[in-house]
């Protein structure tokens, strides 16, 4: 195909290609934290029961990130095996890949918006609701779980568009969706008086849209490698390969969910719906200050593995040391404007006295060394980037589900911590879980690279 010579990650300096990809899909990312943010902002300003309201969509997050974790399957899978296909030259195999995650991606959207719907109810109890707060995570899930498969689409293929080198394109499918979000939130819940489920209504229209900008854009003229009807038939063992490497996505959105659901339970219980409430804004908070380093690492995976495709070896080096280094820095600067401002953050989203009070000492603890996190994403960003399947998957579960969720479970034990321990566990597990994953891949990835090129 002519067009390949396009797009060519392996010419020009490593930073700018990143950056080129990055920067689109920061503002991006931003973006696309929007959907789930300004639901939040608008629906803790509710002129009557904004709290219970809130605690009611936090209780949702977990589900919310589940149904995330199967579109980064295939996204987080197929997109890094596609650039490096298209780094090998091997065009055939590529489109292979773009179809199999395409049809892969609707069907388990279909499966999950039938299971879901039938355990809603034990689920949401299960993950810390009451009776006050159940009506709230009800309305709010029975309208979201409609356009499962419109989130599965727009989050899990706009990956292909970007591997491809279409970051202002892949821009356009969350800025699309955002901006229509953010009209008509305000539009559903107040003016027509829809509460929680208007804000529902918005997103999974706002989704629904994001998802037909891709199919029309990956069936187009203007993509390198199309969706044909003859490479949607899933190749099994095409399956396996991406599901392999794209457990680590898959795995880090699982266990963050299992986190959010160990930490809203464990906070009911010492400290009631009103910290649950906290957990929420603090996601929130955190969702705002780690988009841009997940944009950065995002934007370095289809370049890191296109270069490992055509094994340029010294290039591939350069990208995880300007990764590393830019990841670094901004999280330093993130984490110093969070515990000089904390009030500013929380008010994004709820103005109550009583949660400010708690709020401010849980936000302290709970994003101290916050720089630590970015040797996590830029670790998981190799490994994923260069295939490394098992040390993605490894290091997705070491931080949460061995360390984060024990700590939670244990730390409000020790010491009168209370609800301090649950806030802790999130820093503890950032500097052992960071430093491992990052000196692991300096010293299994990076030094190795730094050796003779590899047999092709």
């Amino acid at each position: 195909m002519a067009n390949t010579s396009q797009n060519d990650f392996g010419q020009g300096s490593m930073a700018r290609n990143i950056l080129n990809i990055a920067l689109p899909m920061t503002l991006a990312q931003l973006i696309n934290v929007l959907y789930s943010v300004v639901d939040r902002m608008y629906i803790g300003r509710l002129p009557e029961a904004a709290t219970l309201a809130l605690t009611g969509i936090g209780l949702t997050l977990p589900i919310v990130s589940m149904v995330m974790a199967f579109s980064y399957l295939f996204s987080t899978g197929g997109a890094p095996l596609f650039s490096i296909s298209r780094g090998e030259g091997n065009i055939k195999k590529a489109e292979k890949i773009l179809g199999t995650s395409m049809t892969m991606l609707v069907l388990i959207g279909i499966v999950l918006t039938i299971v879901l719907f039938v355990f809603k109810k034990p689920l949401l109890y299960l993950l810390g609701a009451s009776d006050a707060t159940y009506p709230y995570a009800n309305e709010y899930l029975s309208v979201y779980l409609l356009g499962t498969v419109f989130v599965m689409i727009s989050l899990g293929m706009n990956s292909f568009i970007n591997a491809q080198g279409f970051a202002r394109t892949g821009m356009f499918t969350v800025l699309i969706g955002a901006i229509l979000n953010i009209i008509l939130d305000p539009v559903f819940i107040f003016v027509l008086d829809m509460g929680v489920r208007g804000a529902a209504l918005a997103t999974i229209i706002s989704q629904g849209v994001s998802a037909l900008w891709v199919i029309r854009f990956l069936t187009g003229p203007k993509a390198l490698l199309r969706l044909k009807l003859s490479t949607l038939r899933p190749d099994l063992k095409l399956t396996g390969k991406i599901c392999g490497l794209g457990l680590s996505g898959f795995i880090m959105s699982v266990t963050n969910s299992a986190v959010q659901m160990v930490c809203n339970t464990t906070l009911q219980t010492w400290g009631g719906d009103i910290y649950v409430a906290i957990m929420t804004v603090l996601n929130s908070v955190r969702e705002i200050v780690t988009m841009p380093v997940q944009g950065l690492t995002n934007g370095a995976q289809p370049v890191l593995g296109f270069n490992y495709g055509a094994k340029n070896n010294s290039r591939v080096r350069q990208g995880i040391k300007f990764t590393s280094i830019t990841g670094i820095i901004y999280t330093l600067i993130a984490w110093g404007i969070v515990f000089l401002f904390p009030e500013a953050f929380i008010r994004l989203f709820n103005n109550d006295p009583t949660l400010l009070e708690a709020g401010v000492p849980a936000l302290h603890i709970y994003f101290f060394g916050f720089f630590m996190m970015s040797l996590q994403f830029a670790g998981q960003c190799v490994f994923t980037g260069l295939g490394k399947a098992k040390f993605a998957v490894f290091f997705s579960l070491l931080r949460k589900a061995f360390i984060v969720v024990p700590l939670t479970l244990v730390l409000p034990h020790v010491g009168g911590l209370g609800t301090s321990g649950v806030f802790l566990a999130e820093p503890v597990s950032n500097f052992i879980g960071g430093a491992a994953c990052f000196i692991t891949m300096m010293l299994t990835v990076y030094r190795r690279l730094g050796k003779e090129p590899r047999e092709k």
